[in-house]
C-alpha cells in the first residue's frame, strides 16, 4: 500500500500557522494535499480561512486534538487512509495549545502514513513573554523541543538585539538544528513539501520516542502517557456571533481593552465603514483586520480564547456588544 506523506505544523497561538500554511498551499501545484485542522474552540475559524486555498479539509473542533486519539483524530486518519484516491500529503495543523509531537506519534500509529516533519512556528516578538508565562510556557516550551524544523516568525518587528535574543533563546530549548527566520509565514514551499518528497528529515530519527522535556531534563522522566493533554485547567473559549454590524474603532477598544488574560481571539467580521467582511487577529496587544474573501456570509464570528473565568467572559461579551450598530447579538456558543 502506498504511504501518505504526514508532516505536522505546530505553535502556540498566535505564532502564525495558518498564515504559513495557507502561504504553503498557494505552491502546492499539482500536489494533491488534504489539510487537517484543529482548533481549540467549538467554531474552528482556521478551517474556514484555509478553505480559502483547498477543498480538501478536515475539520476538528473543540480542544487539544491529541487528546482524541482513540476519537476523532483516529477516526479521521483511517477514514482518509482508506480513500481509493489517497493524497500525497496529508499537513496536520495542531491547535495552539496541543503537542505537536503526540500528534505526529498518533498518525505513526496507521502504517499508511510516514511521519516526514515536525514544523513549529515561533511568534519572536512574544517568545520570552509566552515562556514565562506560568500558564502556558511549559506548552510552549515543549513544543519548540518538539520541532524538527523551527520557524522564528514575526521577525519584522524586533531589532537586532531582540532577533539575537529570541534566536538564543529559542535554540537552547530545540532539539533540531534546522531553523529559519521571516515573517508573515512566508517560507519556501520546500520547507513542507521536499520533506515528503524526499522521504523525511534525518532528524526524525530522534522523535520515535517522546523527547519532549527541557534540555537539562531526561527525555524519560515524562510521566504523561501518549495522548496527555497539556491544556492548562483554567484555558477556556467563548464564540461571539452576530447579525449586526460592528463598527471598526469600537470594537478595536474593545479588543485592546480586554484582560491580559485574552491570549488569542479571530474570526470574521462585518464592519461600519464599508460593510464588507474582514479576517480578524489578535494575538498580544496587535489587533490585524484585513480584507476576507469569504464574502457569502453575513454575520460576524470571533472566537476568543484565554485564561477567563466566568465574570472575564461576561466583561468580554459587554464590550463586543457595545461594538454592535443595531440588531444585538443572535447566538452565543
Amino acid at each position: 500500500m502506498r504511504t501518505i506523506s504526514l508532516v505536522v505544523i505546530g505553535g502556540y497561538l498566535g505564532a502564525g500557522k495558518t498564515t504559513l500554511l495557507n502561504h504553503v498551499l498557494t505552491h502546492a501545484g499539482s500536489r494533491r494535499v488534504t489539510v487537517l485542522v484543529n482548533d481549540f474552540g467549538s467554531i474552528n475559524i482556521d478551517a474556514a480561512l484555509i478553505r480559502e486555498r483547498t477543498d480538501d479539509v478536515i475539520s476538528l473542533e473543540n480542544g487539544c486534538v491529541c487528546c482524541s486519539i482513540g476519537g476523532r483524530l483516529t477516526e479521521a486518519l483511517l477514514a482518509l487512509s482508506a480513500r481509493d484516491d489517497p493524497p500525497d500529503l496529508l499537513i496536520i495543523e495542531a491547535s495552539g495549545v496541543s503537542d505537536p509531537l503526540r500528534i505526529a506519534q498518533i498518525g505513526m500509529l496507521d502504517r499508511a502514513f510516514r511521519l516526514d516533519g515536525i514544523v513549529v512556528l515561533v511568534d519572536a516578538e512574544r517568545v520570552e513573554a509566552t515562556l514565562a508565562d506560568p500558564y502556558v510556557g511549559d506548552i510552549a516550551q515543549r513544543q519548540i523541543a518538539s520541532a524538527t524544523a523551527l520557524v522564528l516568525n514575526k521577525m519584522d518587528l524586533l531589532d537586532d538585539a531582540a532577533r539575537r535574543a529570541a534566536l538564543e533563546r529559542v535554540e537552547a530549548l530545540a532539539h533540531s538544528r534546522v531553523m529559519m527566520q521571516t515573517s508573515h509565514g512566508v517560507v519556501p514551499p520546500g520547507l513542507i513539501f521536499d520533506l515528503a518528497e524526499c522521504g523525511g528529515h534525518d532528524e526524525l530519527a530522534e522523535h520515535n520516542e517522546p523527547r519532549v522535556e527541557p534540555v537539562h531534563h531526561s527525555r524519560r522522566h515524562d510521566p504523561r502517557p501518549l495522548g496527555a493533554a497539556l491544556t492548562p485547567a483554567a484555558l477556556r473559549s467563548f464564540s461571539f456571533v452576530t447579525d449586526a454590524v460592528l463598527n471598526r474603532r469600537k470594537l478595536k477598544d474593545a479588543l485592546l481593552g480586554f484582560s491580559a488574560r485574552l491570549l488569542r481571539a479571530k474570526g470574521f467580521v462585518r464592519l461600519d465603514d464599508d460593510g464588507a467582511l474582514h479576517e480578524l487577529h489578535v494575538a498580544g496587544s496587535r489587533v490585524r483586520i484585513t480584507a476576507s474573501a469569504n464574502a457569502g456570509s453575513s454575520e460576524s464570528l470571533i472566537v476568543l480564547i484565554g485564561l477567563f473565568d466566568n465574570d472575564d467572559e461576561a466583561r468580554a461579551r459587554a464590550a463586543l456588544s457595545a461594538a454592535q450598530l443595531g440588531e444585538r447579538e443572535t447566538n452565543i456558543v
